[in-house]
């Protein structure tokens, strides 16, 4: 067997499908892709709305206040996590019987219309959140606010991907960290802020590819150091005078911040920010093996075109969770689960095609939403066993001669639109750009403005100076606009760590983390 090169049927540009690509989806049993990696990828990231969250809207079911995914003006029947979860609805009265003169998919878009939705997404396999509504594509935190895809935190804010962290805020892709500020893929680290790639660091800022340091700043590609101040080793005494003199003050560690972009330039930089790798091509990979076009993923073995992904093994074209899974094709947010081809928000599964939130000991389901511990459904609909595999061969007979069996739902059915997603986050493009591809646009995303009661040069510089009424105001992003609040445990936080008060918004701070990654 030999490469092939196609043309992507979306994009038209080149691919190439490699041999071993051929072995996998022979063993999935789905012809070979029309469109191109960055294409399918795009795709999925649709799905995948992880920090756009709403208020004010209620529960279908109990009318309580919910803060939820789905934006107000949106169609879909949101149920809150007590409702959604309770024996008191039945996701099987939405069943609908398969019509063979209808495109299977839009069947699937009616019933994914239908059946109620949970307002936030919880990954169970770690556990619920606690305290913890403002939080999504997360589960086993408490006390946490505005988090999104990590778990087993306590006390952490404004952050994504963090995992077994407690007592920090404005993290990326970090795990093991105590009392951590504005990182990105550091891991196993206490009292550590403004740093990336620094691992098992300890008392010190603005770290970049540093290792076992204590009591260091501005340091670029050290190892076991302590006391340098930008790569220069000091007294004690000398270092803490130095830090004494930034720390604590807004304009002193933006000034400190730009100085150190332009010094960490002076040195060389590794090909990658991987960490005990074999045979792997992509970025921010740990501990994985013979994975290829991957990035944010850890612990996992012989796959391609991963992101955001765990403990996954044998997989293509996935993004988010993973945990134990193996052979899923096309899927976002499937987890704890075995062969699954184009789920979303699916766990505890086995042989899944097209499903939508089957979360609980589902196996040969195709193209249902919400079931719980189901067997032979299809739409929802209950089947024997020869019913089902004699109606599931007709429809993936009819998406085969539509070259769409084993891609992902097409991009009409996202219940999200472009500038919602992850899929902004990391390929954004402009309203314009969005709907000429195809994609929604979301112009209603829930923004204040305007409404500020404290300008930004009116914060007083210093955290020594701030006062608990600034709590009760509203601040404006100097990026954006957008106003903000300081909550009682942010600003204890900031003055325990001696940081000052951020002048821009949660999601201009999140974007800038996304840049720095």
């Amino acid at each position: 067997m030999t490469p092939e090169t196609k043309i992507c049927q979306n994009c038209k540009n080149q691919f190439t499908i490699e041999p071993e690509d051929f072995v996998f989806y022979d063993k999935m049993k789905v012809p070979a892709p029309i469109w191109c990696p960055e294409c399918r990828l795009i795709r999925r990231m649709i799905w995948r709305n992880e920090t756009s969250l709403y208020a004010g809207r209620l529960c279908v079911q109990c009318q309580k206040s919910i803060i939820s995914i789905y934006n107000p003006k949106s169609t879909y029947v949101v149920y809150c996590h007590d409702c959604y979860n309770s024996d008191s609805w039945d996701p099987k009265e939405y069943a609908l019987d398969y019509d063979e003169t209808r495109p299977f998919f839009d069947q699937f878009n009616e019933l994914l219309k239908k059946v109620p939705k949970m307002t936030t997404y919880v990954t169970s396999g770690v556990g619920p959140n606690v305290n913890s509504e403002y939080t999504n594509t997360a589960g086993g935190n408490k006390d946490c606010y505005l988090l999104f895809n990590g778990g087993l935190n306590e006390n952490v804010m404004y952050s994504r991907g963090p995992k077994s962290c407690k007592d920090s805020l404005d993290l990326y892709l970090v795990t093991q960290v105590e009392l951590g500020y504005e990182l990105v893929n550091v891991h196993k680290s206490s009292r550590i802020i403004w740093s990336k790639n620094s691992p098992g660091c300890v008392d010190s800022a603005f770290l970049l590819n540093c290792s076992g340091c204590s009591s260091c700043f501005g340091c670029v590609n050290l190892r076991g150091q302590s006391y340098n101040f930008f790569n220069q080793p000091l007294s004690k005494e000398k270092y803490l005078e130095k830090v004494r003199g930034i720390m604590g003050s807004y304009a002193e560690m933006e000034k400190i911040r730009q100085e150190f972009k332009i010094f960490a330039l002076k040195f060389p930089y590794r090909e990658n920010n991987n960490n005990k790798v074999v045979n792997c091509v992509g970025d921010y990979l740990t501990e994985c093996k013979n994975l290829f076009d991957c990035f944010e993923v850890t612990g996992s073995e012989d796959g391609k075109y991963l992101f955001a992904s765990k403990q996954i093994k044998d997989s293509y074209d996935v993004v988010g969770y993973g945990y134990h899974s193996e052979l899923l094709l096309e899927c976002v947010s499937v987890g704890e689960a075995h062969r699954i081809i184009g789920s979303v928000y699916c766990e505890k599964s086995t042989d899944l095609e097209y499903c939508f939130a089957l979360m609980t000991s589902d196996k040969d389901c195709f193209g249902c939403d919400g079931l719980k511990n189901s067997q032979y459904c299809i739409l929802n609909k209950q089947y024997t066993q020869e019913e089902y595999q004699k109606i599931r061969a007709k429809i993936i007979s009819k998406l085969k001669a539509e070259n769409l069996y084993g891609l992902f739902f097409p991009i009409e059915l996202c219940p999200f639109a472009y500038n919602e997603t992850v899929a902004q986050d990391n390929f954004p493009l402009t309203k314009e750009q969005a709907l000429q591809q195809g994609f929604k646009w979301q112009e209603d995303i829930q923004v204040t403005k305007g409404k500020e009661t404290m300008r930004p040069d009116q914060i007083p510089d210093h955290i020594n100076n701030v006062t608990d009424t600034i709590l009760k105001e509203v601040l404006a992003c100097v990026t954006c606009g957008r106003n903000f609040k300081i909550i009682k445990s942010e600003l204890d936080f900031y003055r325990k760590m001696i940081l000052p008060i951020p002048r821009q918004c949660f999601y201009c701070r999140h974007v800038d983390r996304i840049s720095r990654r």
